[in-house]
């Protein structure tokens, strides 16, 4: 019935089909499996959707409706950490279903599509933090079943490109994304309306994509051979050294990671960035994001994805650095935002390579949502203080803090040597 469907699965799925022949040595080693490419299609589609109302939300929150730092701290924590309530669920759903990782995923991208039109109808804090919060359960249903998908689909030797390539569509989604809200902010006289309007047009056209060119999958040869995974099995995970340490890892550095929004807000304050501007400074950390993601997913795969992990947050670290500096040249905002992209391209994608390789693939959603709900939990606690501490102590104190916390967790992540080469 549906074009995905009807596709017979490649060589490079064979783990998640279980009766496709194995790949001959050397022959996919190069390339990127289809479903990594139809992944990054839909994510593309759906980012341009969600990064138009990421890029207007925080000035549409503040300057709109008049919210404070803490208040707008609250509603980015829900915005960002919400999700880590449901992401076990999401993974769980997808095992436990036998590997039917792409509906639970559909799932997910419908119901975060239909909270787009609600924002059009809410202008207090309430409704629009219930919104925020449904729109990051659907969110946290797919993200765990998708990166399955594309580990499943690779080789370990090219997890971490195949993750970059991801990200790199995914990203080219978040670049689009503002500049889109730019544009209908400048074009229209309701704009923020516009732009919900459009951005939820814009994800019904994502989840169609996902429906007719994503293949469904089937059980995999564990989950065909063996009993329905359990929530025991799932949790029972973290008795695994490597698998415990790595989210140990994403656990502590996200308690000291600012939001995106927070980063953009001390940028826009620091040079007086007029508020019709304000959407074009995500522009920044992607194209950094999508320059760097496939670069640094190949350079993990050779080099060690620990390191490459670590070194991310590096860039992190200076990036506060130069927030907190008295420099206001021009080249600031472009400096800053060029290694906030470099910290993503850096981590999102090499933290899932390196996660996968430590997870059964009767499990690999559950384990992947493991690591997931423990760095999603811990920036919804980092936005929760960090709006606390802006409101109470001032932006450049807040952001100090938070800079010590990151050198200090960074270094206790450097003594646990979680990250392993990808198996030969």
């Amino acid at each position: 019935m549906y074009v995905a469907d009807s596709r017979a699965s490649t060589p490079a799925t064979a783990s998640v089909e279980g009766t496709a022949r194995p790949p001959r040595a050397g022959r996919y080693r190069s390339t990127i499996a289809p479903t990594v490419l139809a992944l990054g299609t839909v994510s593309l589609v759906t980012d341009v959707s969600s990064e138009m109302v990421t890029a207007v939300l925080p000035l549409y929150l503040v300057a709109g409706l008049g919210l404070s730092p803490l208040g707008f701290g609250l509603l980015d924590g829900v915005y960002n950490g919400f999700s880590a309530v449901v992401r076990l669920v999401g993974g769980h759903l997808a095992d436990r279903g036998g590997g039917r990782h792409k509906w639970v995923a559909g799932a997910g991208y419908a119901l975060s599509a239909l909270c787009k039109p609600l924002l059009l109808i809410a202008h207090s804090l309430t409704p629009i933090g219930l919104i925020l919060a449904a729109d990051r359960t659907g969110k946290g249903l797919r993200t765990a079943p998708r990166d399955a998908l594309i580990s499943l689909s690779s080789t370990p030797e090219t997890r971490g490109r195949a993750f970059g390539v991801h990200r790199a569509m995914d990203t080219a989604g978040a670049l689009l994304g503002p500049l889109a809200a730019f544009l209908i902010l400048r074009a229209t006289v309701d704009g923020y309306d516009a732009v919900f309007t459009v951005s939820f047009c814009v994800a019904v056209l994502g989840v169609l994509i996902l429906v007719l060119f994503v293949p469904a999958g089937g059980r995999t040869e564990a989950a065909t051979s063996a009993a329905r995974p359990t929530l025991r099995a799932a949790l029972g995970l973290l008795s695994h050294r490597d698998l415990r340490r790595i989210t140990v890892c994403a656990l502590l550095l996200g308690l000291a990671t600012v939001s995106d929004s927070f980063v953009y807000l001390l940028l826009q304050r620091r040079l007086g960035v007029p508020d019709r501007w304000f959407a074009l400074l995500p522009l920044g950390t992607a194209a950094a994001f999508l320059l760097l993601a496939v670069p640094l997913g190949r350079l993990a795969d050779r080099w060690g994805r620990w390191r490459v992990f670590l070194a991310g947050h590096g860039a992190l670290l200076l990036a506060y650095a130069l927030l907190l500096t008295s420099w206001h040249g021009s080249a600031l905002p472009y400096a800053v935002l060029a290694l906030h992209g470099t910290f993503y391209a850096a981590t999102d994608g090499v933290l899932m390579a390196a996660a996968s390789d430590s997870v059964p693939e009767a499990l690999r959603s559950s384990g992947l949502a493991l690591v997931q709900t423990g760095q999603a939990g811990a920036r919804f606690a980092c936005s929760l203080g960090f709006g606390a501490a802006w409101t109470l102590w001032g932006d450049r104190t807040a952001l100090s803090v938070s800079a010590v916390a990151l050198a200090v967790c960074a270094v206790y992540a450097l003594t646990l040597r979680p990250f392993r080469k990808a198996a030969a």
